[in-house]
């Protein structure tokens, strides 16, 4: 099975720009670019396709730029949003970028020759704007830009000048590093379409030449929700903003729809051993379950913290009382309140819940537990001495949080 293969039977595969690409990752002639904006100083779970897809093509002997958006994180990408992205200052960007790199070495070797690491904010922030309207501004269609599905949500509310012109960016950054480090493939999660082919566009035109865009399938669940958040919030790849443990707890719960789909897009795992799984039904699905979250656990925070992660939700599913690695929050004397503390407030400081709304709600439902007790009323309080203790709060099913004082 050549590589192309392999991606298309893992159901990575939504659009090529020409069947050339093929033979170019099949023969490992592919330099190709995936770019990430700094937005935060952590890269999420969200990312894992990008990351993934490096390290297969990387392994093919392809050679991976992972492209850091220090001056376009400045603009903020529009492409499924419907709100403005929040302005950082360089100095964030830089912060986060140093942040992404050590955890984008997990995944893709930087050894001499094998992968480069740039930051667009080395050519786009020195751009005259004069000039790059007169070099590049004629190439650009508004007709066509106004069409692109990556600016379709932000027209409804209102799509910013400065957002407008996220497209002639990407374009840009794609135009350079062709003719600066030979970069001849764009590869980018399928909302990124009209942005990657306005950058081979933009190379057809000044340069008469051609470079090719793949888009890989986004990664979302049996509903269609983009998957790598939990309780409203993204799943980090740092281990200080979502544990080990919360991180294999969340790929252990996925659902049942969802698990084949996930191992199959995201882990290396042999294909003959994934279609042996997917005949798999009933408590087997848990059985891959946990081969999911084990795999993906081990990619990011290593086989040791692998091993915890795994041990410690054993032994919460078959009630053990083992809560070394749980996700644990403490408290102190000040979270007090004449020298006690509600369940809806502990919830939304253990982040159990985002408000005493949600929290109530749960209680209410009869969805919270605390050390095997249901919850009676949202009026219930713990003291200090309980709180000394620790308590284990779980709620629904499969969460699990220790607090202590």
């Amino acid at each position: 099975m050549t590589l192309y293969e392999e991606l298309q039977a893992r159901g990575l595969v939504a659009q090529i720009t020409d069947n050339e690409i093929i033979d170019l990752i099949n023969n490992g002639k592919a330099t190709f670019y995936i770019g990430f904006d700094c937005t935060a100083d952590s890269l999420t779970a969200g990312h894992f396709m990008a990351l993934t897809l490096m390290k297969r093509l990387q392994m093919a002997g392809n050679k991976p730029i992972a492209l850091i958006g220090g001056g376009t994180t400045m603009i903020g990408d529009p492409s499924g949003r419907t709100d403005m992205r929040k302005m950082l200052t360089k100095e964030d960007i830089a912060h986060n970028a140093a942040c992404f790199k050590k955890q984008m070495e997990k995944f893709i070797d930087f050894s001499e020759g094998k992968a480069l690491m740039l930051n667009n904010a080395d050519w786009l922030l020195n751009l005259n704007y004069v000039e790059l309207l007169r070099d590049v501004g004629a190439c650009f269609s508004v007709n066509n830009m106004l069409r692109a599905k990556c600016y379709e949500q932000r027209m409804e509310k209102g799509l910013s000048f400065l957002e407008f012109n996220y497209m002639i960016m990407q374009s840009y950054d794609f135009y350079y590093m062709f003719q600066h480090y030979g970069c001849n493939m764009q590869f980018g999660g399928d909302d990124q379409w009209s942005n990657m082919l306005g950058g081979t566009e933009l190379i057809r035109r000044k340069l008469g030449k051609d470079a090719y865009a793949m888009t890989i399938t986004l990664l979302t669940d049996s509903q269609g929700k983009k998957m790598g958040k939990t309780a409203g919030n993204a799943v980090w790849l740092d281990p200080n903003k979502t544990s080990p443990f919360e991180f294999y707890q969340y790929w252990r719960n996925v659902g049942d729809a969802d698990v084949m789909k996930c191992i199959r897009m995201l882990t290396f795992l042999p294909l003959e051993q994934i279609d042996e799984m997917s005949t798999w039904k009933d408590q087997r699905l848990n059985e891959a379950k946990e081969i999911l979250a084990y795999e993906l656990t081990k990619m990011v925070h290593g086989e040791e913290e692998a091993e915890k992660a795994q041990n410690a939700a054993r032994a919460l599913f078959s009630g053990a009382a083992d809560t070394e690695h749980m996700p644990s929050t403490q408290l102190t004397e000040a979270d007090l309140t004449d020298g006690s503390i509600g369940i809806l407030t502990l919830m939304v400081k253990a982040g159990l819940a985002t408000s005493n709304g949600e929290a109530r709600r749960l209680v209410v439902q009869g969805g919270v537990l605390v050390d095997g007790e249901k919850v009676s009323a949202p009026t219930v309080s713990f003291t200090a001495d309980q709180l000394k203790n620790g308590i284990v709060i779980k709620k629904g099913k499969k969460i699990y949080h220790k607090v202590t004082l």
